[in-house]
Parts: C-alpha cells; sequence; structure tokens
C-alpha cells in the first residue's frame, strides 16, 4: 500500500487527453434515465435493502453445468433416446415382458441399461468437472464492508447487490462494480480485461471525483448513495447510469465500472459498490448455455438406423404376411401341430391375427439388423482414443505441465472434419510481446537480424535453386549461385549471429548504432532525434525493478514497451516520469559522459484507432518546442511538409521491404515550434477541452489536425510480433491441410491487423476489404450503406483475374452488429467465404459466439472455436468444437470446452494426426458394423422364408448371444482405437490427406451403402452356398445328410471367419493388438464349440458333440468354410486393387512410397510428393514465402535480362 500511495502523486488521468480529462459529471449533468430498460436501482452499502420486493436481485451464485440434481435424470434421458437405436430397443425391452417375444425380458432390458447408463454416468462424470470448477470460483474470497468502517473476507456468492468491496491488486473483480475510489489520489486504476474481450493492454479507469475521499476502510462507516442505471444486459462497452451522493446526482459512463472477471492491475486496491450480481453481470449475460454436441457422423447413423428399420419392417411384413398365408392354408392340414387346440395366435381362423402378433414376433426376431452394441463398442473405442490423446507427449507442455485433454470423448471425430476455425488472438496466437527488429534512420536502413519470413523464404530459394534443370547452362547456374550468395548476405540466420544474452523486447543487431557507434554516422543529429522521440513519446510509467537494477514500463500497448526497451539499448533510458516532465538518461552523448535530460511535457495528444497516430509536445532543456509524432506510415506521410520529404522515398522503399518480411512498422516525424504559434493552438486546445457537448470530441480532432501537420520525416520502426511458440508453422499446416481461420477478437482494429500479419493470415499484397459503418444518427441508413459495401465486396471478387488474388476481410464490432442482423448475415457470410481469411475487431463475447453460430448454420460444415479467456466461453460451446487453452489467465475457457491444450500450437497434431485417425477409425469402425449385423441378421430371414416362416432361427441361442458380445466385437474396437493409414509424421508431412475427413470420403452415403450392399451379399453367399454344398449332399461317412444344428454351425463358422477376414482386409496397420483380437476370435469360436459341446446335452442341446463328433471329421465343413470364406471377401478385394491401381487416394499413394522405401532412397521425388499434398491456399507461412518467392524470381529475371541486354553493348 505504501509503494501504491509513493506512485500515487502522479495524476495519472492528466495524460490523456481526449479519455480521462473529460469535464466533470457534474458539469455535464445526470443522464436522463426514464422508461424500460433502466429500472435498476441500487442502494450504495445498504445490501438488506435489496432483498425486499420489488428489488429481489439475482445472487452472485454462478452456474455453467448442463444439469443440476433435479433436471439430469429427465434431461439426460432425454439426450439418451435422441438416439433411434435406443428408442427401438425401448420398444423391444417394453414389449420382451409380454407373451409375443422370442426372448427372455432380461436379456432384452439388460443390454439397454447397461449401453443408457454408461452413456449417462460419463455425461454426469463431465459434468461434474464444471459443477467443482463452478464452486471453485463461487468460494473465492473478497473484502467487503460489514459495518461500522470494518471490512472482512466474504465468500464471492454470499456478495449482494449494494455491498461495498475492496479488491486488491491481482485480484480478479467479483461482481460489477462501481469504482469509487483507488490507492492513487486521483482515483485511476488499471485493469487487465484478458478474460472478457482479449485484450492483455492495461485499461485506465476512473472514479468520480465526488467519491475520491472514500480512500480508507473507515470512510464507508456512514457512507450511503443511490445508483439508478440501466438493466442487466451483454454490452461491455456501454453503461448509462446516474450517482445520487449527498443530494447531488453525477452521470456515470463505462469509464468509472469494473467488470466481473477482469482484474486489477498495477494498483494497490481499489473500493467498489456491487451493482450487476451473478448471472446480471455483463461477462455471464455473454454466456450461452452448455449446448448438447453430438458428431455429423452420429447424427448421420441415426438416418442409417432410420434405413436399418425400414429393412426390418420390410422384412417382418414379408415374414408376417408369409406367416399368415402359411396359417390360414397350410396349417390344417398339419395335423401334427393340432390346429384345432391352439390359441390366437396361431388359430387358422384368424390368420389376420396371427400375421399382427407375428409382426410383432419377427420386429424383435431381426433386431439383429439394428446393432445395439454399436453405441457401446464406439463408447468404449471413444474412450480408449480420448486416452490416447490425453496421453500424447507431443502435445504436453514442459513450461505449465499441462498435457492435452479430451474433456469430452463425444466429440473425437468431429476433429478429422473440421472446416473453419474461429480463433480468439490475445493469449491464444500471441503473448502480446513485440521485439524491436529492424529501423530506418534518414534514409538508411539499420539492423540486420531477420525474421521468420525472410528465414522461411530464403531457404526455400536456395531449395529452388538447387532443384534447378541440370541441362541449363553452366553460365546461368553460376549466375543463380551469385544470387544466392548475395540473398545470404542480406538475410543473416540468427544463429550465425553473436550470441548474447536476449533482451525481452530487443532482437535488433547492427554495430553501426549499438555502443555509440551512431556517433560517427553521417546523420548523427538525426539518429539522436530519432532515438529520443522513442524515448518521449509515449504514456508509459516506468518502475525500477530493485534487484535488476534496470527499469521496467507499464504500457497501454507491447509496442510503447519494445520502443523503450530499444531506446534503452541505444542509450536513451526513459527513468522518471512526473506530472509536467519526461526524463531520459542519455549515456552517449559528446562529452562521452551520462547526462539526465528533463523534456517539458506539455500535451499529449494520444493513440486512437481512428487517428492512427500520437503526438506529444514537449519543450527541451534549451527551451526549443518539438512536436514529436509517431503513427501510420500513410497517416504521417500525409501529413509531411514540402522540406520534410528528403528522406520519403528510401523510407518507403524500407517499410515496403520490412511489410513483406512480416513486421509491423511506424513512422517517426517531427517539427520545431515557435512560442508565439505554440501559444496560439495552445489556446484553442484548452477551450477545445473544457467544451461541453456531442461536438467537443470532433473540435479536439480538428485541432489537434492542425498541429499534425507540415512534420519532417526521421524514420521507421520495425517490430516482430511475437506470437506464441509455434503459432506460424502451426497456421501454415492447418492452411495446407485445406482450414479456414477467421480471427475474432477484442482488440482495436489495427492491432488485429499487424497480428494478421505476423501469423501469416494477412501478407503483404494481400487486398483487404474492411467494412465500416459511417456515422449517421439513422440506423437503416448505416445499415444500408454496410449491405452496399458487402455487394460491391463481393462484386469486387468475382470480377478479379488474378489467379494470386487474396482477400482479406475486416470488419469491427460495431459494424459486424448490424452484419449479423437476419435480412444482411447471409449476403456478409457469403462475402465472408469468398475471402481467403476473415478478422473480426472489437467483438463482444456475445458477438463471438453469434458469428460462430453464422458460420456453423450458414455453411453447415463443422466449426471448431478456441480461446482461452472468458470472453471466448460463449463461441466454445456454439461451436461444434470448442477447444479451450489451459494458459495462465483462468481456466474459464477449458471448463467449457471439449478439448483442452496449452498452446495454440498443438491444435496442429490434434486436427491433422488425432482429428484424422478418428474420423477414420469410427468411420470405418461404424460402417464395418453395418456391413457384419447385415451379413448376420439377413441369414435368420433367408432361414426363416425357407423354414416357412415358422419363426424357428437356424443358429444356437448361446451362437447369437456370443455373436456380439465376443467373437466379433474386440475385432472392431481394435480397429477403432489402433487403425492407422498413415503415421503421424506421415499426416503432418502430408497435410492435404486431412481433406479426406471434411469431405467425408470414407462415410458418405456411397461409402454406406456400398458397405450394406457388401452385407447384403455376403448374407447371400453365406446362406445359398452353405444350402447348396448341404442339400442332399452325404455330411457323414455313412450317407446321412446334415441336420439343422450342423448346418446352422457351419455356416456361423462361415460368418465368423468372412467377417473377421473382412476387418483384416480393411486394416492397414497391425500390431499385436490387432492379430490378437482377429485371429483369436475365430480361436475362441472354435474353444466354444469344443467345451459348449461337452456340455451335458440338457444344457448345450443338439450342439452336444456337434465338433468332435459332427463337423471336425467331415471334410464338407472345411471346404465350406473356405470356400464361403474367400466369396464373401473376393469382391471387395477386386474393389481394392482397382481403385489402388487407377483411382489412388492420397493415404494409398503414400503407403506404397513408405512400402517400397522410396522415402528413403530417393528423398528428391519424397520431397516433391510432400509440396504437392497440401491443399493451395492464400494464408499461412507457405502462402506468404511462395509470394515472396515470386517477388524474389521476378527481380532475379529482371537482372538476369538486364545482364543479358548490357552483355551484347559490351562486346560491340
Amino acid at each position: 500500500m505504501t509503494r501504491g500511495r509513493i506512485r500515487a502523486r502522479l495524476r495519472l488521468s492528466h495524460l490523456y487527453t481526449f479519455a480521462c480529462t473529460r469535464p466533470e459529471a457534474t458539469e455535464e449533468g445526470p443522464h436522463s434515465i426514464e422508461g424500460p430498460g433502466y429500472s435498476r436501482l441500487v442502494h450504495c452499502n445498504q445490501p438488506l435493502m435489496h432483498k425486499k420486493k420489488p428489488f429481489k436481485y439475482r445472487s452472485n451464485y454462478i452456474s455453467t453445468t448442463k444439469y443440476n440434481f433435479f433436471t439430469f435424470l429427465p434431461k439426460a434421458l432425454y439426450e439418451q433416446f435422441h438416439r433411434v437405436a435406443n428408442l427401438y430397443f425401448l420398444a423391444a425391452a417394453i414389449v420382451s415382458v409380454t407373451p409375443l417375444s422370442p426372448f427372455s425380458a432380461v436379456s432384452m432390458i439388460a443390454p439397454l441399461v447397461f449401453v443408457v447408463g454408461l452413456s449417462m454416468a460419463k455425461e454426469a462424470l463431465e459434468d461434474w468437472r464444471r459443477f467443482m470448477q463452478d464452486i471453485k470460483v463461487n468460494s473465492r474470497k473478497v473484502k467487503f464492508h460489514k459495518g461500522e468502517g470494518v471490512f472482512d473476507y466474504k465468500s464471492w456468492k454470499k456478495l449482494q447487490v449494494g455491498d461495498v468491496v475492496k479488491v486488491e491488486k491481482d485480484q480478479f473483480f467479483p461482481a460489477d462494480l462501481l469504482l469509487l475510489s483507488s490507492s492513487y489520489e486521483d482515483g485511476i486504476c488499471y485493469v487487465e480485461t484478458m478474460n472478457l474481450d482479449g485484450e492483455t493492454n492495461l485499461k485506465v479507469k476512473r472514479a468520480l471525483e465526488v467519491t475520491l475521499p472514500l480512500d480508507e476502510d473507515a470512510s464507508f462507516k456512514n457512507f450511503t448513495g443511490k445508483i439508478k442505471c440501466e438493466d442487466p444486459n451483454p454490452s461491455l462497452y456501454t453503461f448509462i447510469g446516474n450517482f445520487e451522493y449527498d443530494h447531488e446526482v453525477y452521470a456515470l459512463d463505462p469509464s468509472q465500472i469494473l467488470l466481473r472477471d477482469s482484474k486489477l492491475r498495477n494498483t494497490a486496491f481499489v473500493y467498489g459498490v456491487v451493482i450487476f450480481t451473478g448471472h446480471d453481470s455483463k461477462v455471464m449475460q455473454n454466456a450461452t448455455k452448455s449446448p448438447s454436441k453430438r458428431s455429423r457422423i452420429e447424427r448421420k447413423m441415426d438416418y442409417i438406423i432410420y434405413v436399418l428399420f425400414s429393412l426390418l419392417l420390410v422384412i417382418s411384413l414379408v415374414s408376417s404376411i408369409g406367416f399368415a398365408v402359411k396359417t390360414k392354408f397350410d396349417m390344417p392340414d398339419w395335423w401334427y401341430l393340432q390346429p384345432q387346440n391352439t390359441d390366437d395366435y396361431y388359430d387358422p381362423r384368424k390368420p389376420v391375427l396371427s400375421g399382427v402378433t407375428h409382426l410383432i414376433t419377427a420386429l424383435m426376431l431381426y433386431g439383429y439388423l439394428i446393432p445395439i452394441s454399436l453405441y457401446v463398442s464406439i463408447e468404449v473405442v471413444k474412450v480408449l482414443q480420448a486416452t490416447f490423446i490425453n496421453q500424447d507427449i507431443q502435445m504436453y507442455d514442459e513450461e505449465t505441465g499441462n498435457p492435452a485433454q479430451a474433456r469430452t470423448s463425444n466429440l473425437n471425430e468431429e476433429l478429422g472434419q473440421v472446416d473453419t476455425i474461429l480463433s480468439d488472438k490475445t493469449g491464444t496466437l500471441t503473448c502480446n510481446q513485440m521485439d524491436f527488429l529492424k529501423c530506418s534512420i534518414a534514409g538508411t536502413a539499420y539492423g540486420m537480424s531477420s525474421s521468420e519470413v525472410e528465414l522461411a523464404a530464403a531457404q526455400q530459394m536456395a531449395s529452388d535453386l538447387e532443384d534447378q534443370d541440370v541441362e541449363r547452362s553452366t553460365d546461368f547456374r553460376q549466375k543463380g549461385k551469385q544470387q544466392e550468395i548475395e540473398l545470404e548476405t542480406v538475410v543473416i540466420p540468427k544463429d550465425e549471429m553473436v550470441h548474447k544474452s536476449p533482451i525481452k523486447g530487443f532482437s535488433f543487431e547492427d554495430s553501426r548504432v549499438m555502443e555509440g557507434n551512431w556517433l560517427n554516422e553521417p546523420n548523427a543529429d538525426v539518429i539522436m532525434l530519432f532515438f529520443r522521440i522513442l524515448a518521449i513519446c509515449h504514456t508509459a510509467v516506468p518502475e525500477l525493478n530493485e534487484e535488476t537494477g534496470n527499469y521496467t514500463y507499464e504500457s497501454e500497448s507491447p509496442d510503447e514497451a519494445a520502443f523503450l526497451v530499444a531506446a534503452r539499448e541505444f542509450g536513451f533510458e526513459f527513468c522518471k516520469r512526473t506530472q509536467s516532465s519526461v526524463f531520459v538518461r542519455e549515456r552517449y552523448s559528446a562529452s562521452g559522459q551520462t547526462i539526465d535530460r528533463e523534456f517539458k511535457l506539455l500535451n499529449m495528444l494520444e493513440f486512437t484507432s481512428k487517428r492512427k497516430r500520437m503526438t506529444v509536445i514537449v519543450r527541451d532543456e534549451d527551451g526549443q518546442i518539438l512536436v514529436l509524432c509517431k503513427g501510420a506510415d500513410s497517416i504521417i506521410f500525409d501529413r509531411l511538409s514540402k522540406n520534410g520529404r528528403l528522406y520519403e522515398e528510401d523510407t518507403t522503399r524500407h517499410l515496403n521491404e520490412y511489410g513483406e518480411a512480416g513486421l509491423r512498422t511506424l513512422a517517426l516525424a517531427y517539427k520545431r515550434l515557435g512560442e508565439s504559434e505554440y501559444s496560439a493552438w495552445n489556446n484553442e486546445f484548452q477551450e477545445a477541452k473544457t467544451t461541453i457537448g456531442a461536438d467537443r470530441d470532433l473540435m479536439l480532432e480538428n485541432i489537434a489536425e492542425m498541429m499534425e501537420k507540415d512534420l519532417i520525416l526521421v524514420g521507421a520502426t520495425a517490430v516482430e510480433d511475437k506470437l506464441q511458440k509455434g503459432v506460424p508453422q502451426c497456421i501454415d499446416k492447418l492452411a495446407q491441410a485445406g482450414l479456414k481461420i477467421w480471427v475474432l477478437t477484442g482488440d482495436k482494429v489495427e492491432t488485429a491487423i499487424n497480428i494478421g500479419y505476423a501469423c501469416s493470415l494477412l501478407r503483404q499484397g494481400m487486398k483487404q476489404i474492411c467494412i465500416t459503418e459511417i456515422s449517421s444518427d439513422a440506423k437503416e441508413v448505416v445499415k444500408e450503406n454496410i449491405l452496399l459495401q458487402i455487394t460491391n465486396a463481393s462484386q469486387m471478387i468475382k470480377l478479379e483475374r488474378d489467379p494470386h488474388a487474396a482477400f482479406a476481410l475486416i470488419i469491427d464490432g460495431k459494424t459486424l452488429a448490424y452484419a449479423l442482423e437476419d435480412d444482411v448475415k447471409q449476403q456478409f457470410l457469403v462475402l465472408a467465404v469468398q475471402c481467403a481469411s476473415v478478422i473480426c475487431c472489437r467483438v463482444s463475447p456475445k458477438q463471438k459466439a453469434l458469428v460462430t453460430r453464422l458460420v456453423k448454420e450458414g455453411t453447415g460444415k463443422t466449426t471448431l472455436a478456441i480461446g482461452d479467456g472468458a470472453n471466448d466461453v460463449g463461441m466454445i460451446k456454439e461451436a461444434d468444437i470448442g477447444v479451450g487453452i489451459s494458459g495462465v489467465e483462468g481456466m474459464q475457457a477449458v471448463m467449457a470446452s471439449d478439448f483442452s491444450i496449452a498452446q495454440f500450437r498443438f491444435l496442429e497434431r490434434l486436427l491433422v494426426v488425432h482429428g484424422h485417425w478418428c474420423y477414420k477409425r469410427i468411420a470405418q469402425m461404424v460402417c464395418y458394423f453395418f456391413y457384419k449385423n447385415i451379413a448376420f441378421g439377413l441369414t435368420l430371414f433367408y432361414f426363416e422364408a425357407f423354414a416357412g416362416f415358422s419363426g424357428q432361427s437356424i443358429y444356437d441361442d448361446w451362437y447369437m448371444l456370443l455373436f456380439n458380445v465376443l467373437l466379433t466385437s474386440l475385432p472392431v474396437i481394435s480397429l477403432g482405437v489402433f487403425e492407422q493409414d498413415v503415421s503421424s509424421e506421415v499426416c503432418l508431412q502430408f497435410p492435404a490427406v486431412y481433406q479426406q475427413g471434411p469431405k467425408n470420403l470414407f462415410f458418405d452415403w456411397y461409402k454406406i451403402l456400398g458397405w450394406m450392399g457388401n452385407g447384403l451379399y455376403s448374407s447371400l453367399i453365406i446362406f445359398f452356398l452353405n444350402i447348396i454344398i448341404f442339400y442332399d449332399q452325404a455330411f457323414r461317412e455313412e450317407g446321412q445328410t446334415a441336420s439343422m444344428p450342423a448346418l446352422g454351425t457351419t455356416m456361423f463358422t462361415c460368418i465368423i471367419w468372412a467377417l473377421n477376414c473382412q476387418i483384416a482386409f480393411t486394416m492397414s496397420h497391425f500390431t499385436w493388438i490387432q492379430h490378437l483380437f482377429i485371429w483369436g476370435s475365430i480361436a475362441t469360436w472354435y474353444l466354444f464349440l469344443f467345451v459348449y459341446g461337452r456340455l451335458s446335452p440338457s444344457i448345450s442341446g443338439n450342439a452336444f458333440q456337434i465338433l468332435v463328433e459332427a463337423l471336425a471329421p467331415a471334410p464338407i465343413y472345411w471346404l465350406a468354410t473356405l470356400l464361403v470364406t474367400i466369396a464373401c471377401n473376393l469382391p471387395y478385394l477386386a474393389h481394392i486393387s482397382y481403385q489402388r491401381c487407377f483411382h489412388p487416394l492420397d493415404h494409398h499413394i503414400i503407403q506404397e512410397i513408405k512400402y517400397y522405401k522410396k522415402d528413403v532412397e530417393d528423398q528428391r521425388m519424397w520431397t516433391r510428393e510432400r509440396s504437392r499434398a497440401r491443399e493451395r491456399t492464400m494464408i499461412g507461412f507457405s502462402a506468404r514465402v511462395d509470394a515472396k518467392i515470386r517477388q524474389l524470381k521476378g527481380k532475379l529475371q529482371r537482372k538476369q535480362l538486364s545482364s543479358e541486354i548490357h552483355s551484347p553493348a559490351r562486346s560491340s
């Protein structure tokens, strides 16, 4: 607290020209608050009054769970019986208690209870984790005023509207608060809103001047007041209200409101009064309910179940009609059935009743067509897949110790079908750290370090030069080598530089200006001015680190911090700020001594997204008034005087080079002022500042414009935005895999654009489409203008003829509000989909969710949202797949997510490797499941038709029970868990393979119906080929024909062999586990037959000694098994052979290359195939490098052409 008080002597509000020096609330007057939407009344320091009517405000308890104690059972059951198959088996279980059932009730009810119970238990476990996180948040402690000027701790959930709370440094705000005072004497506090809008830049909040004396616990003993304000709403950036205190009414605005889940920074403490609690707070108003997510494959399975159920209904109708006909016409002649003494179900006089009752029996008898075990097997497989994701060491972050985590296993296969990624920026893509890399001063470029883009382009160019046609002339090859050498001298790899301890924010290398050597440069006076602008033109506050002795800087943007670190390293250290001065410690001067220089701070014109520049007016020690300005190069160049453009041409060239290298640039300029000129301008400026009215901001801008003209260009800076480790490579790989990437951020437009350049979502030469709203009070006029901009942009894209042209769409939150309205959003979506990248800036959490919903519903394709803060929860829940980053700022995003990873770069492996594997495994597994159930189930129908629709099963009850449970379950589970068409390394080397998922190559109707047709074919072969073989044929040595148990067992043996061989042919990757499960299942069948046949006839029935005495000695049994197995699998083998030879898929080609070891023996071919195996993309690092290569190749061609022209001239 003492430290905070020392810093508090600086009245920080005086630094903020436009934002923080508005006239006091008493001057502006209170807001007129009447009508609906403005009914909230808060009695400050009197929370008990809000327990009475008409208040009854919500508690501060929050819940993010999907279920609660009362809703779990009905909602979870509703979720489970969304599945069509579960509905069918529920009906079958109900019927199983009647005499119509061919099976016992237990055999029908138990599997259903097991399947549904297992799924519900998994849902309960996942929701329990959310519940525990809620408890953790609700149990946080905060100091509150309990009376008589005494503060004590209370849990967040017990806070009430009207409570006065004291929040200390680095604590989160427990509710939406009105700021009353802070540790700074002018009521300023720093707030980090990362969990709300994703920004790590600190925001400045200020209390009303009337409440500044309330800066100690005791001062609240008799404090009372009233707040009348807007009702709870999701708008983060607006607030309208009045504060009644001491018989006066003061207007409130967003600068006095501290929002829940934002954090207090660099301020010892603040006092505030609770306005909105719990789900009334703005962050919770932006939250969306947890939706129930199902994968596309699972939803499509329902339609397949409909198809199978239709087939079941058809064959059951055929069976029932056949049974009715047999009952009416044939049963009277079957004297041994005693038709005269039968019940109604078999009465020849009531064939219709017999047919209807037999329909119910048939629906249950042929129930093997509907695979209930499919859901259990998929649950098991998905849990095991999730375990592999959790244990993947390649997605383990050593710095934080956080592994990847599949928080739900329902969506594993959905990871392999993603079409669009919607990403937060701060904390997800960036760590919001800038590195000063290069600069241009007085037309001379300084800085030898290379950006990542330059290094990649150089490496690729060198590779291309090596791959040139060997038949080219020696002379041309020599020229190529010379160009390569030239390239290497320009782009110096960082690894080859002199190693020195890294400095955060400073990666500059150039001996010409380091260590005071700039004094020897031709334009030393301009260089000194450049460094001084870096050290003076900012709003940062220095803090001395007592351990290191160096200054650290609290700045509003990471750019400013990087500039100050650079200035310090160049010898111009910003060391102190007072109310009216900035002090710079200059280490290198003409005298060679360290000098502390004071610059009187006269005015500051701060940076805004509209102005795109910042200016300070200072008086140096010689009394000279200087205007120091930094800003976007286009803005600065427009404001240069005729005499100030000396270095414009060279600086412009350098700026273009920096932009192509992916660096963020700013131009620096200055001018000198006379006393009279400054005094006249300052009088106008002060008059505008004290003006009351709507035109105040416009007047200030116009007056600032008057000062910021006739400037003299000094130079330009180039900083590299430090993305999170591996982000550019990850985005590049995802782009090569064909995924579209949108960035949704709360940051301002300029910051988002710069990040877009840093991570290669934007690049030099890409055409930017900026949709902005016009200034108008008529909403319809604004909407029509936005619609016109969208229409014109779409038309421009259609008319574009350049094949390399790429478009980027950039839109801010206010404009987006119109673009998301029902009559505009479809046109907006069409435009966005046509663009290579989309960046939405200044968006609220709710807008993030709405954009995600628009993309999901409008395109009909799979969306993935990824973020790390509470502001990302809405879009994470709304997307088909939500991925949370388990960073340092809370766990809200993780708790709402389906998958969590420690860093954005792990998304590459999560999608391209695990997503691809899981999609293909589940797709093949489901298709195989339907194949095997059709192949088995239809044989029951064929035999019933063969046996007069009697309802007789050809298989023993134990065979049927073990079919799904033991004999065919483990191989299909091994397929779903261990199958790999290509290895993880190959997935990453050939990212285009991922497109098999979004294109749905393995689970479209062609593939599904193909597998069903294969099942139909196999059922026909298994039944009729066995019937033909065994019909009227001697089966035993004595000449007897086969009995029904022998025929049924032989057919079942053929089924086991054919189905297990089929899954073996389906697999591309074998481990000992697959071999054990496949061949072990076949061996288990024979072992079962042997053991079952040895049991007493009272147990084994007709199967007594069937293997030892009947089947094993009969050669026809073994020959039939072999023949049927080959016949069943021949069509599949023919199909796959034809496909591999004439229409191979990507993984077929890769498998063949790997099989013949061409990846080892012919590295050139392997590299060529890798370069081809990527989707054509306009974004990502590769696209930027390709553009750089096209530019460099153009230069080489022009140089070559120029040399060829000059050579004949010299020879002549």
